[in-house]
């Protein structure tokens, strides 16, 4: 009971301290709509660099976080407080992890525990079910719940969602949600799309499965002004896990947008015509910049809030980006990418 007064008063201190910091006009600086999302995979596995990151990288990055001028949050109240509009401290962070490698166990653990910051686990039951080599344990998930890591669910087998039947999907769901249940004694709230790859049926069937948000692997600020299911997360990876990187993540501000089309991120039309509208507090519409890595700067036409961006050609590849940029204050930048497929 000592422990959960002493919770429910911190917690009631810092918003106390927040109402303190906007009657003095320095709220902004100290409360925020927004968090960055980090997300890593393989730690110190040089065999596979696109989805590990060095060791060195790793430590490094948590040494910025260390910093002080970052608050590393678990995940779940990072979503409680942007779903109920509460202020969350300006430069909040989470870290997540997906899949469940064997040197998440041995190798980031470790180091998170000793500096007791919190992450999130996104697991796919049937790798771990049939003991698959470089995987970890039901018995090291259990250990790592039990110390307070919070585990999400990234379905069963891990499937190119959008490239399954929408039935298989729910059964993706349903039996991982099963597994969760009979290991560890509950189904998980956050759910990770494997691959970043969803579709607007996927999305629903999520939804439906009672997951209350869900995220994806393109980059940006994470604030649920469009919604909570199509989060997004900074991949941290060998080649794109330099400070460099890491800073502009964990500086970075929200470029908020809504009636995005199209609305679905599968290619119906390719090249697509991209469009989105800034939500009202984006007051630099006309220093909008959006960028793709095959045809670098594109063309954008802003109409009052609208912005329309159009490529010079197709989208190639089973996955492609759009990153857009604002400048923000304090020579901060704004974020919004967007992850399209080709079917």
């Amino acid at each position: 009971m000592g422990a959960l007064l002493r919770s429910k008063f911190l917690k009631l201190y810092m918003m106390v301290m927040l109402v303190i910091a906007y009657a003095t006009g320095v709220g902004a600086a100290l409360a925020a709509d927004h968090a960055s999302i980090l997300m890593y995979h393989r730690f110190g596995e040089t065999k596979y660099p696109t989805t590990n990151i060095r060791l060195e990288q790793f430590d490094a990055h948590l040494e910025r976080l260390q910093s002080g001028d970052f608050t590393v949050w678990p995940l779940p109240r990072i979503v409680e407080y942007l779903q109920s509009g509460q202020p969350l401290p300006d430069r909040t962070v989470a870290i997540t992890i997906d899949d469940a490698y064997l040197s998440v166990y041995q190798e980031a653990w470790p180091r998170l525990k000793a500096l007791n910051m919190p992450f999130t686990l996104f697991v796919a039951t049937q790798p771990i079910d049939a003991n698959r080599y470089g995987y970890m344990t039901w018995d090291q998930i259990r250990e790592l719940q039990s110390a307070g890591v919070t585990i999400g669910s990234q379905t069963r087998t891990h499937p190119h969602m959008h490239q399954i039947s929408i039935e298989r999907s729910k059964s993706e769901i349903a039996e991982s949600n099963a597994r969760f249940i009979a290991e560890l004694g509950l189904r998980p709230d956050l759910f990770a799309y494997p691959y970043g790859e969803y579709d607007m049926q996927v999305i629903q069937a999520v939804m439906d499965a009672g997951f209350i948000a869900a995220f994806g692997q393109n980059s940006g600020i994470a604030h649920g002004y469009n919604g909570f299911y199509e989060l997004p997360r900074f991949a941290m990876n060998e080649q794109y896990g330099t400070l460099s990187r890491l800073d502009l993540a964990i500086n970075g501000l929200p470029l908020k947008v809504d009636q995005i089309t199209p609305e679905d991120v599968i290619l119906d039309q390719n090249p697509p015509i991209y469009g989105f509208t800034l939500a009202p507090d984006m007051d630099k519409p006309k220093q909008l910049r959006c960028f793709n890595s095959i045809y670098g700067k594109l063309d954008v036409t802003i109409m009052g809030r609208r912005a329309e961006i159009r490529l010079p050609g197709p989208l190639n590849g089973k996955r492609a980006r759009v990153n857009c940029t604002m400048p923000g204050e304090d020579g901060r930048w704004r974020w919004f990418g967007r992850q399209f497929l080709n079917r």
